[in-house]
């Protein structure tokens, strides 16, 4: 059955951001106008996004942007043409995506355009459409069209008109629905609760002073550019839900060739430990599936030695006496190091160590499968001698808090056999792409061009060679780049995605993907009388605040969580003031000795700025 629904609103100009302006009034005077007829069969936001394949064709309008780059913040949205009464579709960011569109939303500027072969064509798909019809109509009575479509009609012509037409689509926007007339809820009056997907809206709105904000994190972030702590950054920030800030900074790397985007990609490093796996690990206790006091066997055949009865919940908490890594890659070496592949040895080519056999190759080839460089290829077993190292590895002869990642490296292998699919398939399908995080993934390469994504190191100790497109850690590399430990890249709007739903308890977009009661166990501190401060995956504030120690503002409650990343990277999510904060950023580029993002004390300092406005707002 063709679905269409009809988006009347303004034109407006381009501009860069993706929050049109702070300019509260407009904001208001747009989510006023906003005039949604609801057909009952079709009905808003739209969802499935797990299947959605939208795609995007506007015909008259001199600048599409504002309305193009929102619909591409829920899901990712590919280019029509139209030619010889046909439309065909590309993905922009997305060059490797070959699947065809099932949803067409159209874009006409009813007064600079009519194409009659337009509408036959559109009229003809046997897809969802939707309409976008710029300038000011009057609804139309007919009781016919109304059964068949869906009036969006916004009678403003301005930037936030049409950013709230696409959010009312994807469900940012709410509604309350009464018989011919959807009035828009404003943000200012949901709960994290009430929140189908992320919206935009100006600070103030959500009791933020915008002015604080736009000075002040511009100044941190400058203040680490100018002390090269790293080449650019991304900074989002949302409260209950709603984007009110979100900038992009500097280049991709010193040579300042190319400015970051806001929809550019980063190796997100330790942030993959709250991001992957551990999302299984919490839906299936919520389900009853999974145990925090089982032991480590239960779950996980293979564990041997004094590894097998270490439980989860101390594993999960850094309680458990591991040690904090192994350096896997210099187990692969012998003698002195040096293997003579080249007659004149080169220091800045890794085929001039001398490896064990079965480890590494110059060549690719069946047994030497797993890409490290172009000129490295691991042996297709050596990830099993891997996981036997952490078998063996000793325990830390003291007990209390010790942060350890070699968990994180069997948990891809746990999740594959207790939920008897793939470990990437299963994250996928039940996580990343109903919540619309579609560039959150393991080597990013497979799906997107290397100038969208930011590159990390330039490796002078084992890769030797610059680290762009790759995972930057070590292990993670050798595990073909899927590790729990590391190896998630994503952009700051697929991030926050993922962090909402914990944010919000396992609830995004209308669906609970894990239980209330299960996010909060694992979020809550599990150890504090042992002075550990973390939570089950999940860092938590210290338990007494000291400047020169935390990562995040002395305001940040105790029940709020999140991760730092080893590459510069943070997430910090308060359900207490319903505040989302997000910094990525690239300080290893050029080097992993680069320490300014802590010296500097960057991230702590935007996340105190964050609290600083909600207070300061409140006074005013």
């Amino acid at each position: 059955m063709l679905q269409i629904i009809f988006v009347f609103l303004g034109f407006s100009p381009f501009l860069s951001a993706q929050i049109p302006s702070n300019d509260t009034t407009a904001y208001y005077d747009a989510l006023n106008n906003l005039w949604p007829v609801i057909n009952r069969s079709t009905p808003l936001p739209l969802g499935g996004f797990d299947s959605l394949r939208p795609a995007f064709f506007s015909s008259g309008l001199e600048d599409d942007t504002v309305l193009w780059q929102t619909l591409n913040t829920y899901v990712p949205v590919g280019r029509l043409e139209f030619k010889n009464n046909e439309f065909s579709c590309h993905w922009p960011g997305f060059p490797k995506r070959t699947d065809d569109f099932n949803l067409a939303i159209i874009a006409i500027h009813k007064e600079k355009s009519n194409n009659p072969a337009l509408r036959k064509a559109a009229s003809a798909l046997n897809i969802p459409v939707i309409y976008i019809f710029f300038g000011k109509p009057v609804p139309n009575r007919n009781e016919t069209l109304r059964s068949r479509f869906t009036f969006i009609i916004n009678k403003e012509d301005t930037p936030w008109a049409q950013s709230l037409s696409a959010q009312l689509i994807f469900g940012g926007t709410q509604c309350e629905d009464t018989y011919n007339r959807v009035h828009a809820v404003q943000p200012d009056h949901q709960s994290s609760k009430d929140c189908q997907r992320f919206s935009f809206a100006p600070p103030s709105v959500m009791g933020m002073d915008a002015d604080l904000m736009e000075d002040s994190i511009a100044a941190i972030v400058q203040d680490g550019l100018a002390h090269h702590a790293f080449p650019g950054a991304q900074v989002l920030v949302a409260k209950n839900g709603v984007i009110v800030y979100h900038k992009a900074f500097g280049f991709h790397t010193d040579q300042q060739k190319r400015p970051v985007q806001l929809t550019d990609i980063y190796d997100i490093a330790s942030v993959t430990k709250i991001s992957s796996g551990l999302a299984a690990l919490m839906r299936w206790h919520g389900e009853g599936e999974f145990e925090l006091d089982a032991p480590l066997k239960k779950y996980y055949p293979n564990a041997k030695g004094n590894k097998k009865e270490l439980t989860y919940r101390n594993i999960l908490a850094h309680n458990a006496r591991l040690r904090p890594w192994i350096p896997y890659w210099q187990n692969t070496l012998k003698g002195n190091g040096r293997y003579p592949w080249s007659r004149k040895r080169d220091p800045m080519r890794i085929n001039d160590y001398d490896f064990r056999r079965h480890t590494f190759e110059r060549d690719s080839s069946e047994n030497f499968p797993i890409y490290i460089t172009d000129d490295l290829w691991q042996h297709r077993d050596y990830k099993a001698k891997m996981m036997k190292a952490i078998m063996k590895s000793p325990l830390n002869e003291e007990g209390g808090y010790r942060y350890s990642g070699l968990f994180f490296y069997l948990l891809p292998e746990l999740v594959a056999q207790k939920s008897g699919m793939d470990f990437e398939t299963y994250l996928q399908q039940t996580f990343y792409q109903p919540l619309g995080a579609y560039t959150l993934g393991y080597n990013p390469l497979k799906r997107f061009n290397l100038d969208q994504i930011i590159p990390t190191e330039r490796d002078t100790f084992f890769r030797m060679t610059q680290i762009h497109g790759h995972v930057h850690d070590e292990g993670a590399a050798m595990m073909d780049g899927v590790s729990c430990n590391a190896g998630l890249f994503t952009n700051a709007y697929d991030l926050a995605k993922l962090q909402l739903m914990y944010l919000y308890y396992g609830k995004y977009g209308g669906q609970q993907f894990i239980a209330e009661e299960s996010l909060k166990e694992f979020t809550r501190c599990q150890f504090p009388e042992a002075d550990n401060r973390r939570g089950l995956g999940f860092d938590k504030p210290l338990l007494e605040y000291d400047a020169d120690k935390s990562s995040v503002a002395e305001a940040a409650s105790k029940n709020s969580f999140g991760h730092s990343g080893y590459t510069g990277t943070f997430t910090w999510a308060d359900p207490d003031s319903g505040l989302l904060f997000i910094f990525l950023s690239n300080r290893v580029y050029p080097s992993r000795t680069n320490k300014g993002v802590y010296t500097l004390n960057i991230r702590p300092r935007i996340h105190t700025v964050l609290y600083e406005a909600m207070k300061k707002n409140k006074k005013s």
